[in-house]
């Protein structure tokens, strides 16, 4: 009868070497965008008249690894590159808000938002932890119907989270030359004494910074974006060599 004893009691041991890892949860994953919804948003809130999967309960695990231009990022939840299903779309302005619901605030390399499979806007964090909602403005959108694919990338993994928007932008929609805003003040000669851009720092609407001999002021918030490279029509506005 030892030797049953033996055999019960190795079996017990390795039962109990397994029991963690049978009983162990998957990683919870970590965001997506709401506004305006998504297409896993839609799949989460019953919006579409097919089936998801596996979407609709967990629209924020969307990840894979970086570089994809595939609303799944390349990853499992396939259904979100099929072109063919009738995905909603949300009627905007030519400037939107994109806001990420966060279930895990990664530290953050970049924020990318592309139109049509065109890079539109980047947004720097510099390795940063953001805050569980993040929101950027995306302006001068062209008019039309588009789909704009948003990527989070992950600073410290390999990995991003891809989400879709399929938008329809009001007859309004952005040009390559937009006007000027009439309620920009005249520029002014640059200031020397104002302090240098520091790509950690957030700056507000009328915010000064300097680059490279040139004063820079701020036209909406931004974090991270050189004022050397935004463009005429971006987040600042070059006041001239100090």
């Amino acid at each position: 009868m030892r030797w049953r004893s033996t055999l019960v009691a190795a079996a017990v041991g390795a039962a109990a070497l397994l029991a963690p890892v049978l009983v162990a949860p998957t990683a919870s994953a970590h965001g997506w965008v709401t506004n305006p919804p998504s297409r896993q948003d839609h799949c989460s809130t019953g919006a579409v008249s097919f089936d998801c999967g596996g979407l609709q309960y967990e629209p924020q695990s969307v990840e894979a690894p970086k570089g994809s231009m595939q609303c799944s990022g390349g990853g499992g939840f396939t259904v979100l590159d099929d072109e063919s299903l009738p995905w909603p779309r949300t009627q905007i302005d030519n400037s939107v808000t994109m806001r990420w619901q966060l279930k895990a605030q990664h530290a953050t390399s970049t924020w990318e938002y592309f139109v049509d499979g065109v890079l539109h806007r980047t947004f720097d964090d510099h390795g940063a932890k953001p805050d569980a909602v993040v929101e950027h403005t995306v302006d001068n959108l062209p008019a039309g119907d588009h789909t704009i694919l948003a990527r989070w990338n992950v600073a410290d993994t390999v990995n991003a989270f891809y989400a879709c928007v399929d938008v329809t932008v009001g007859e309004g929609g952005g040009t390559t030359e937009p006007p000027v805003d009439p309620t920009d003040p005249p520029v002014e000669p640059g200031d020397c004494d104002v302090a240098a851009w520091d790509p950690a720092a957030v700056y507000v609407l009328g915010d000064r910074a300097t680059v490279g001999g040139h004063t820079y002021e701020a036209r909406w918030w931004t974090r991270g974006e050189n004022p050397t490279t935004t463009g005429e029509w971006g987040a600042w506005r070059d006041l001239g060599a100090c």
